[in-house]
């Protein structure tokens, strides 16, 4: 049980897989019960997102120093202003929350962190985006593993 709350963790950390591989894996390769799957997902990723937040500067400093991640980087910061900064204005930290709970490739809590700091978002209402935002993916991503799960009773027979 232990490791497979490890390998879970372990998983959520990943940037790009999160809680959206996380959670299928310990639903699916488990024996754990899904509501433990998703607190020790949904848990294990507000923490990274609270993490990164913290280290972003840190992390950004020592990339850029290297000229073609900092060529990379600054195209890379541009494309994210670009694609949240209306909304959060618009919105304020519900438009990083909604960008974070979508369980799409390139949303997600690093990619929340980065554009939260990207655009001056105050820890706090980082925080509250964070939080609402992963319980968004939480919510889908189990909900379509448990759904599935129930069609495929359907089809197939368990012995």
């Amino acid at each position: 049980m232990i490791n497979d709350i490890i390998k879970m963790i372990a998983i959520t950390f990943i940037p790009t897989l999160e809680l959206r591989a996380s959670i299928p894996f310990g639903i699916f390769a488990t024996d754990l019960s899904w509501q433990i799957v998703f607190g020790v997902c949904i848990i294990a990723n507000i923490i990274i997102g609270i993490i990164i937040y913290f280290l972003m500067e840190l992390i950004i400093k020592v990339l850029t120093m290297i000229p073609i991640i900092s060529r990379l980087w600054d195209n890379y910061v541009e494309k994210t202003q670009h694609k949240i900064q209306k909304g959060v204005d618009k919105y304020g930290e519900w438009a990083v929350a909604i960008f974070i709970g979508i369980p799409l490739p390139g949303s997600g809590v690093y990619t929340g962190a980065l554009a939260s700091y990207l655009i001056g978002l105050k820890f706090k209402k980082f925080i509250v985006a964070n939080i609402i935002g992963v319980l968004i993916a939480g919510i889908i991503v189990t909900a379509i593993c448990l759904t599935g799960v129930g069609v495929s009773n359907i089809f197939i027979k368990r012995m």
